[in-house]
């Protein structure tokens, strides 16, 4: 049985000026089939550099610390946005991009990648494709000298360090108008979650909220101790979860009388594949954070109880074996989060 459960925080890290990552795409976390997923830190100044994924879009959640993104689309126009702590951006496939701590403190943030196959290793960085071009040919694009072209073959720089580009500096970005949201930022911690008493709250954005992330959702889950989200599938999508805080215990139902049952740590990366059924329970004393990420714009999730509250009360009887008595204390309205029974006792 494959393990659905991937300790990410615990891998060897890439570094490098300012910089350091830890990915795992399905050649690390094989159940990971439809979602590849990076945790990544700039220190201030630090700078993740001018690169494109051929192969993947990006979605992105800020955890803590302040950065800024520049991207760029086919028709031209460039788009430069400050993110901070709830913040989500989105880059479609091909577009080029690059991301920069702004301080004071490190910055981190989630990446999520709408391809299991995606590794953040292999990208197409702007140093090394100026490094495998021919420096007459980079001097004739970029119009500088044969010097100047040489010593920008230098190889790929992955990650680079300059200055901090914050609002006390002449690099801060110029712009115009306030803004609540731009077309590749969403402030996901600014929304009123959906929230169940003594259970805890989601904060969800998709293609709705957020057009241009077409390919991909993304929720916030936060269960109390003891909580439960409930027994569930999604129908149009996988589920890639990193586990932000608290511990948890998640159960993937995989049909044919199997199913696999693990605990999470902070850290800890989850999988669920598409129409797989599982629940997240809070195992620990401090509140459970968890952020998910699908590989669909939209997210659908039928819940266990919704499932069974849409079912006429003879139905359960028969199926379940139960008395008509019974059936009837079953749900009859969709709990999403279930609080702890014994919570108070």
């Amino acid at each position: 049985m494959k393990s659905f459960k991937y300790r990410l925080e615990q891998k060897e890290p890439r570094t490098g000026p300012g910089g350091i990552t830890r990915g795992a795409s399905v050649h690390d976390f094989p159940a990971s089939i439809g979602i590849a997923g990076v945790s990544m830190r700039l220190e201030p100044g630090g700078m993740r550099e001018l690169h494109w994924h051929a192969n993947a879009a990006e979605w992105a959640y800020v955890i803590s610390g302040s950065c800024r993104t520049t991207v760029i689309h086919p028709d031209g126009h460039a788009y430069t946005d400050t993110f901070e702590p709830g913040d989500v951006w989105y880059f479609p496939r091909g577009y080029g991009h690059s991301i920069q701590g702004l301080g004071p403190d490190e910055c981190h943030f989630i990446l999520i990648f709408d391809n299991g196959d995606f590794s953040e290793d292999h990208t197409f960085s702007i140093t090394d494709f100026l490094t495998q071009t021919p420096d007459h040919i980079v001097a004739q694009n970029l119009g500088i000298s044969l010097e100047q072209a040489a010593k920008l073959n230098q190889g790929e720089a992955y990650f680079a360090k300059g200055p901090v580009p914050d609002d006390s500096s002449s690099s801060a970005t110029y712009r115009r108008n306030s803004e609540l949201t731009t077309p590749h930022r969403y402030p996901l911690h600014a929304k009123q979650p959906r929230r169940a008493p003594g259970g805890g709250t989601q904060r969800t954005v998709t293609v709705e909220d957020f057009p241009i992330s077409t390919t991909m959702a993304g929720s916030l889950i936060e269960l109390q101790p003891g909580a439960l989200r409930e027994l569930h599938w999604h129908p149009n999508a996988d589920e890639w979860q990193y586990y932000i805080s608290g511990s948890a215990e998640m159960t993937v139902f995989l049909a044919e009388g199997q199913a696999v049952t693990e605990q999470f740590e902070a850290g800890d990366v989850g999988y669920a594949p598409m129409g797989a059924g599982h629940y997240i329970k809070n195992t620990g004393d401090d509140v459970c954070r968890v952020l998910i990420g699908f590989n669909s714009g939209h997210y659908e999730a039928i819940d266990l109880s919704e499932w069974i509250a849409g079912n006429p009360v003879d139905v359960l009887s028969t199926n379940l074996g139960m008395s008509r008595d019974e059936a009837e204390q079953l749900p009859n309205d969709t709990l999403f989060i279930a609080p702890d029974q014994n919570k108070g006792k």
